[in-house]
Order: structure tokens, then C-alpha cells, then sequence
């Protein structure tokens, strides 16, 4: 299965390859869900003026031109397929979770499966999805001007997994949403791999 790490920035405080224990934060990413037992193969998605320097840190790099997340992702994805779609400022993504996940994805017959939290919001980029749902329901959303990630969820058949009950049963879950926005942070996540979490 591939998986696909959206390192495409719309704001200014969005750096994928900011430093973390001397590594650029994504390539931390690329490692961790390569350490998933279904993961294969793992796909970058940056800007097409981007692409040389992420190439020197990812293994497959995609660069594309595009106005948004929602329009760059949709033209990086594969036709067909299952994938596995996180963000690039999330570096420390669990590979147990990722393998859990993808088991419930299997199971639930659906075109994704996407982690929720208890105030109902979803976690776009922390779920499984077939390809060419996901392409269909991005297109939706780019022909209603739609921009925002969470418009994807509108339009697919999905199946909901709470994050809660899976922080329950293992408080390391928590971790694997936790997102990158600025120096402290950083220092967050580099005391926690220097854990070995």
C-alpha cells in the first residue's frame, strides 16, 4: 500500500523540512510509516518549485502546481488503490496505529476510514482511503470552489474509528496526531524520540 504525506504549505508557519534532532521533520514522517507493516511505498506531495530540495531528504517526492492542499493532493494521487494520507508536520506518527488502522480499513468495507475525536472533528490526514473515491470527492469539492481539506468527508462513504477509545487502550495513540506549528513543538517531539516514542 502507498502512503501519501502532504507537505504542501498554505501559511507561512508551515516548514515540513524544519529540523528535528538534525533531521528535516519530514523525512521523520517517510521513516515512520515505513516502519508499517502495509505501507510499500511512501509519496511526498510538494510544490512543484519545492521539488529539488525535498528530493535531496524523500524518497519520492511529487511536486505539483497548485492554488491549495485540496487541489495539490488531487493531483498527486494515484487512479486506483488504497492509501494511507498524513500531513507532513505530523512526526510522530505511530506505524502501530498505522497498522491498526489499516486493519479496520479492511474490515469496514468503506471508501475510508477516518479517525474522529469527540467534538466530531475529523482527522483528514491521519485516515485510509480508496484512491478513486477520494479523487471523486476532491473534484466535488474543487467544482462547488471549495479549499478546505475537511470538505473531502462530504463526499465519501466513510467509516469513523474514535480517537478517544484508541487513546484509551494506549496513551501513545495521542501522539501520532500531534502537530507541528512552531519552536516549541519542536522541542516536544525531540523529547520524545530521544524516548523512543
Amino acid at each position: 500500500m502507498r502512503a501519501y504525506i502532504l507537505a504542501f504549505p498554505e501559511r507561512k508557519w508551515e516548514n515540513y523540512l524544519a529540523p528535528i534532532l538534525e533531521e528535516p521533520m519530514v523525512k521523520i514522517v517517510e521513516k515512520r510509516l515505513l516502519n508499517a507493516k502495509r505501507i510499500d511505498e511512501v509519496f511526498t506531495v510538494v510544490r512543484k518549485d519545492e521539488l529539488r530540495k525535498f528530493s535531496l531528504h524523500v524518497s519520492n517526492p511529487i511536486g505539483v502546481s497548485a492554488r491549495n492542499k485540496l487541489e495539490a493532493l488531487h493531483k498527486a494521487l494515484p487512479f486506483s488503490g488504497d492509501i494511507f494520507l498524513v500531513e507532513g508536520n505530523m512526526p510522530l506518527v505511530m506505524p502501530f496505529l498505522v497498522n491498526y488502522l489499516s486493519t479496520l480499513f479492511y474490515e469496514s468495507y468503506t471508501d475510508a476510514l477516518i479517525p474522529v475525536w469527540a467534538d466530531g472533528s475529523l482527522e483528514i490526514t491521519h485516515a485510509f482511503y480508496n484512491a478513486r473515491a477520494l479523487r471523486k470527492a476532491i473534484e466535488t469539492c474543487l467544482s462547488e470552489n471549495e479549499r478546505r481539506l475537511s470538505c473531502i468527508a462530504r463526499h465519501l462513504d466513510y467509516e469513523k474509528v474514535s480517537i478517544e477509545e484508541l487513546i484509551k487502550r494506549n496513551p501513545k495513540v495521542s501522539l501520532s496526531f500531534f502537530r507541528v506549528k512552531n519552536s516549541l513543538d519542536i522541542k516536544f517531539v525531540e523529547e520524545n524520540i530521544r524516548k523512543g516514542l
